[in-house]
C-alpha cells in the first residue's frame, strides 16, 4: 500500500492526523497533551496583574532551558515553562546546558509540508488547551519560544489569536497551512495587529535562509512585526537578542502591569 493511501485510510476523518513518522513513534498531527510544567517562583502567581510568559523550548530540550532564559528577558514577570510531550530521551543535555531529559513538540526536528501543518496544529491545540485550563481568562499571556517552540508560539496566534497579548519567536519557522483546518484563525489574526518579535541568526545552520525569510514575510503580513537578524549568530540565542527583546517589551508596554 502506498504512503498516500495509508495516510487516507488511517487518518481521523478530517485530515488532521497524517502518516506515521519516520523519526519519533506516532503519526503527524495526532492529538497530544501537556503534562510537565515549571513555574516561576510562587507558582506563577506572584505578579498576577502582569502578563504571564509561556515558555516553549526547542527540539531535544526541556522546560528548564527557557526558564533559565527568563531571568534575562523578563525577570519581574511570572512564567510557566512547558515540557513538550514527545520523549526523545528520559535524561540528557538540553539546548542551553544540562537538563532533565530531551523532548520534542513535533515528530521530526523540522517537519515539512503537510507533516508540519498537522504537527503544529496538534501541538498548538494542546498548549492552548493547557492555557485555558491553567491561566485565568483575564490575564495576558505572552508565548516565548525557541526553534520548535518559536514555531509553536507563532501558531498559537493561528488558532486562538485573541488569547495572546504578544509573541516572542526566536529562530522559528511557520506552516504553509495547506491542510484544511490547521490554521483556522489566519484571517482574523491579520486584523488584530498582534505585536511579534522575531529574532534569528544570519549564520543559522539548522533553518535555511528561505525558511527565515518565509517566516518574516508571513509575520509581516499577519502581525505587528519587529524582526531582527543577528550577525554571526547560529541557531541559538544571544545576550544582544535578550536586550532587544527587553527593550521591545517596554516599548510595547507588555512586561509591566498595574500592581
Amino acid at each position: 500500500m502506498s504512503e498516500v493511501a495509508n495516510e487516507t485510510k488511517n487518518d481521523d476523518g478530517d485530515g488532521l492526523v497524517g502518516r506515521q513518522s519516520p523519526e519519533i513513534p506516532g503519526r503527524f498531527g495526532e492529538p497530544m497533551s501537556v503534562g510537565h510544567v515549571q513555574y516561576s517562583q510562587g507558582g506563577g502567581k506572584t505578579r498576577p496583574s502582569r502578563p504571564m510568559f509561556l515558555c516553549l523550548h526547542g527540539w531535544g530540550s526541556n522546560e528548564t532551558d527557557l526558564a533559565d532564559m527568563m531571568r534575562f528577558v523578563a525577570p519581574y514577570n511570572d512564567f510557566a515553562s512547558l515540557r513538550a510531550p514527545l520523549v526523545l530521551q528520559e535524561e540528557g543535555p538540553g539546548e542551553f546546558g544540562s537538563g532533565s531529559g530531551a523532548f520534542s513538540w513535533f515528530h521530526q526536528g523540522v517537519p515539512a509540508g503537510d507533516d508540519r501543518d498537522r504537527d503544529l496544529f496538534a501541538a498548538a491545540t494542546a498548549v492552548d488547551q493547557w492555557v485555558s485550563a491553567h491561566i485565568e481568562s483575564g490575564r495576558d499571556v505572552v508565548p516565548i519560544g525557541f526553534s520548535q517552540g518559536a514555531a509553536l508560539a507563532i501558531h498559537l496566534l493561528r488558532i486562538n489569536p485573541k488569547r495572546y497579548r504578544a509573541v516572542i519567536a526566536l529562530s522559528g519557522f511557520v506552516a504553509q497551512a495547506r491542510v484544511a483546518g490547521t490554521a483556522p484563525a489566519d484571517d482574523e489574526l491579520a486584523s488584530l495587529e498582534t505585536p511579534v518579535f522575531y529574532g534569528y541568526g544570519d549564520r543559522d545552520s539548522v533553518l535555511p535562509k528561505y525558511e527565515l525569510n518565509a517566516a518574516c514575510a508571513w509575520l509581516e503580513e499577519h502581525t505587528w512585526l519587529t524582526a531582527k537578524d543577528y550577525h554571526t549568530l547560529d541557531h541559538a540565542v544571544s545576550l544582544e537578542e535578550f536586550t532587544d527583546v527587553r527593550q521591545w517589551l517596554v516599548l510595547n508596554n507588555i512586561s509591566s502591569g498595574i500592581e
